[in-house]
């Protein structure tokens, strides 16, 4: 059986954020389901970042902030981002979990799965917000680039909310191709058709904002019409995933439909797109899903999509789905070859 590297450590259930969706439970539910043994799987404990290496991505002011909250006994960056005293060091062991995937999946060809807390994905260089305090995927993303000098990172991201924090922090990159499918007006604002990079890096993001209740229709088209056609000609090196699961269908904070096999394609699929350009990964790195039930049923799911590949998906678009895809490929066609259909 293939299997694939899952990165834990008790830390990650010390990050204390009270009466509060991104708790413990999310992470010890999906442990549960996983130590069943009905995937493939490699139990890895992380090592915590140097504060160098997260430093690439955040002020030292702000990475400096962090640990001094957490080391006066916590409190809070917003109204919903929780800083408890174990919480620095597990944002710590959260990004070194991501360098390390990366290594590993660089040199030895290994597919993970982080099973890491907090998030990361809406952290922006100065300030943490959205449960997320450093923004792991993008330290990950950092670390390949300046650390192992690979030159194209493809960042793929499936969480229900935009990851403002990702897309800020490689905006102008084009080293990094982020692309993004989301609910659009939806927390924390941004993400829109019209947000595809600046500077060099114009052209190098990509945003579907999904309207409420889109369901596998509209991911099998992005990827499809989108996300494969861009791969094709970036010809990534490594690919990431900030992995949300709060777009799966009976998410309490969600608001998208996608179905338990759609990420196990996403992932399969991504899979296929490294094995075709000889990139490593994918490297999935947790984000959002606030059911832990749903939440581990994905998880599962992906890490089927790792190590067994994609199987079909037989889900169409809405016709108002294609319109908005359509846009998305005329903004983007100045830069890459793409066709509206």
């Amino acid at each position: 059986m293939a299997t694939a590297d899952v990165y834990f450590h008790p830390i990650f259930l010390e990050h204390d954020t009270g009466n509060h969706p991104e708790g413990a439970e999310r992470l010890v539910v999906s442990r549960r389901e996983l130590l069943q043994g009905r995937v493939g799987i490699d139990w890895i404990e992380p090592i915590a970042a140097e504060v160098e290496m997260v430093s690439r991505v955040h002020t030292p002011a702000y990475i400096e902030s962090v640990r001094r909250m957490a080391d006066e006994g916590g409190g809070r960056l917003d109204w919903d981002t929780v800083v408890s005293p174990a919480s620095y060091s597990a944002a710590m062991y959260a990004a070194g979990a991501g360098v390390q995937a990366v290594e590993r999946a660089v040199r030895l060809d290994r597919r993970a799965f982080l099973l890491v807390r907090p998030p990361g994905h809406h952290a922006r260089r100065g300030q943490g917000m959205g449960f997320c305090l450093f923004n792991n995927v993008a330290v990950a993303a950092v670390h390949a680039l300046e650390g192992l000098g690979l030159k194209r990172v493809l960042i793929v991201d499936w969480d229900v909310h935009h990851g403002n924090g990702t897309q800020e922090i490689f905006y102008d990159d084009p080293r990094v191709l982020y692309c993004s499918l989301h609910l659009g007006n939806h927390y924390p604002g941004t993400g829109s058709l019209e947000e595809i990079g600046d500077g060099p890096g114009i052209g190098y993001t990509a945003n579907l904002p999904l309207m409420y209740r889109a369901d596998d229709g509209a991911v099998a088209a992005f990827f499809s019409r989108v996300i494969r056609p861009l791969a094709d000609a970036f010809q990534p090196q490594l690919v990431l995933v900030s992995a949300g699961y709060d777009s799966a269908d009976g998410d309490p904070l969600g608001g998208l439909s996608l179905s338990t096999g759609v990420f196990r394609w996403m992932a399969g699929v991504l899979g296929e797109i490294c094995e075709r350009h000889r990139a490593a990964g994918p490297v999935c790195l947790l984000e959002g899903g606030y059911d832990p039930r749903v939440l581990a049923t994905g998880i599962e799911a992906t890490i089927e999509g790792l190590t067994s590949g994609s199987g079909k998906m037989s889900a169409e678009p809405s016709a108002a789905e294609t319109a908005v895809i359509d846009v998305l490929v005329r903004r983007l066609s100045p830069y890459w070859s793409l066709e509206p259909m």
